[in-house]
């Protein structure tokens, strides 16, 4: 069991419900900041995310965490016929939304409302599943891990693209450094909540990855479990499969 790490300290909500709030108070300039503490970057490690789904040629793609739309929005190119964002914060699927409108591709796209870990799809239902930067905000990883695998169909492809940590010398370190005090800081600059960066560090630094995640899903029963390190080990694009 991973952790469990949670946006407000003194908070008597439970972890969902302080992520979900935490992502409303940041979702107006989260796009923004995104790319000023990625240095863009984080959009190059998204469309190979794209192109392993593409590969599989799915008819039903849902994108959980989907925030405020990005990858689903670039999944719209793929052979997909329907494409479900789904998230746990109204507040980043209303800019999603917006963003989707924008692009007239409403009648591709739906954005939902819900918990990943309790999702309201019938199982085998999806061709191709995807989180970036998302599953570490689960309230419990394994719980969720496990419905993913409930509503993927069987030889679908699940790929997840999420932070990791560099092992080698000097990525590690530099690493740390920027987590630990960069990154908190650019957030209280730019963010209205001054907790959200420093709990995506936090959660960053301490969630499990590599080979620790593999097991995890090999665990689930998905199979064919892979990990891809992007940008010296920053970030990670993992693929599995349902048997």
């Amino acid at each position: 069991m991973s952790k469990i790490i949670t946006p407000y300290k003194d908070s008597s909500l439970g972890k969902k419900e302080q992520v979900a709030q935490m992502f409303d108070n940041i979702s107006g300039n989260y796009d923004g900041l995104n790319r000023v503490i990625s240095l863009g970057i984080d959009m190059k490690w998204r469309k190979k995310v794209v192109a392993l789904v593409a590969e599989k040629n799915p008819e039903t793609i849902l994108d959980i965490a989907t925030g405020t739309g990005d990858l689903v929005i670039m999944m719209s190119n793929t052979s997909a016929k329907k494409i479900i964002g789904l998230d746990i914060s109204a507040g980043m699927l209303e800019v999603g939304k917006q963003k989707i409108e924008a692009k007239k591709l409403s009648d591709k796209i739906e954005m939902v409302l819900g918990d990943s870990e309790s999702m309201p799809y019938p199982d085998n239902y999806f061709d191709a599943i995807t989180v970036s930067f998302g599953i570490r905000n689960f309230e419990t990883l394994e719980k969720g891990l496990a419905e993913i695998y409930r509503v993927l169909k069987p030889n679908g492809i699940f790929v997840i693209l999420e932070t990791s940590v560099p092992t080698k010398f000097p990525f590690k370190q530099g690493y740390s450094f920027y987590t630990k005090f960069i990154l908190p800081i650019i957030g209280k600059i730019f963010s209205k909540d001054n907790n959200a960066y420093g709990y995506l560090s936090e959660s960053a630094a301490n969630f499990p990855f590599g080979e620790t995640l593999n097991n995890i899903l090999r665990k689930i029963s998905f199979i064919e479990c892979k990990a891809m390190p992007q940008t010296f080990g920053v970030a990670t694009i993992y693929t599995a499969t349902k048997k």
